[in-house]
């Protein structure tokens, strides 16, 4: 969480999932210096990140992998063709097959999604999370690339 506030993030939304539940926690907390606007749906919060970034704010969209399915096609008809790019933090439901069905054909394919769209990915290491966020924000580049942190084990 430090990363992204030391880098002038100051809106976070997206819709709870389990793996990230830390993170909401924190985000949920009076004492949070960031603002966290929670979305119906994972393409709603795309939605209001960009909102919030082309009024001058820095935002993060928290979802779950599933979501990102539907959020495709904000981001390829909005997002990525007009040059409004977002740091993603989605968790990797079913990457090892042993999750709910509903998950498991999205989580086997996540990073070949993410590189069909040329989304630049970097998977959270719980040994080093600071290192990872780090790596994910360099791939972000200063809002010139929308990349994704994907997060497998709970936070």
């Amino acid at each position: 969480m430090q990363s992204f506030l030391d880098r002038g993030f100051t809106h976070f939304t997206g819709v709870p999932c389990s793996l990230l539940k830390g993170l909401f926690r924190i985000l949920e907390s009076p004492q949070c210096p960031a603002r966290y606007l929670p979305a119906p749906r994972e393409d709603t919060a795309v939605g209001v990140a960009s909102g919030l970034t082309l009024a001058g704010s820095k935002a993060v969209v928290l979802m779950q992998n599933s979501g990102l399915g539907y959020s495709l096609n904000v981001l390829t008809s909005f997002t990525l063709i007009y040059d409004v790019h977002l740091p993603l933090v989605v968790s990797w439901r079913g990457h090892d097959g042993n999750d709910a069905v509903e998950h498991d054909v999205i989580g086997r394919e996540l990073t070949h999604l993410l590189d069909v769209f040329d989304l630049p990915w970097t998977v959270l290491d719980p040994q080093a999370p600071q290192q990872s966020v780090d790596a994910f924000l360099k791939q972000h580049d200063g809002g010139r690339r929308t990349a994704v942190l994907i997060v497998k084990e709970g936070v």
